[in-house]
């Protein structure tokens, strides 16, 4: 693989990346709040994972910059509060947010929100089991 990337549309920008995911992650539409040093926004979580998330709004992210998240997750009971965040990256007014650091009940309830995620995903989109390739 090259190490450059030529003058290219969006979609060169975005394959391009020097990390990689460690968790899928599910689509939503959860508003949230964020904030980091040069001030605060609002927008729409467009995808959720165990370690972070895709945000679109109106605002164009520094990557690298330290955030804080507070999201408003289905269950509206309070907003999901996340202290440590950095911007991963940004293409316009969308960027990711690698979560840092969480706390107990905060990575409690991520968990169950996903898990409820991954449940209706399974249900939507059933698939047969792979067939192994290991003589019996």
């Amino acid at each position: 693989m090259s190490g450059s990337i030529e003058s290219g549309g969006m979609e060169d920008r975005m394959a391009y990346r020097s990390y990689y995911r460690t968790y899928p992650r599910y689509p939503t539409q959860y508003p949230i709040i964020f904030g980091w040093v040069s001030g605060v926004g609002e927008g729409l979580v467009t995808n959720l994972s165990f370690s972070g998330c895709t945000v679109q709004c109106d605002r164009t992210p520094l990557v690298g910059a330290e955030v804080r998240v507070s999201i408003l997750l289905s269950d509206r009971t309070q907003a999901l509060s996340i202290e440590g965040g950095i911007i991963k990256w940004g293409d316009g007014c969308q960027f990711g947010v690698e979560f840092q650091r969480l706390a107990l009940d905060a990575r409690q309830r991520l968990n169950h929100t996903l898990r409820n995620a991954l449940i209706h995903r399974l249900k939507m989109h059933p698939s047969r089991p792979e067939q192994s390739n290991v003589p019996a």
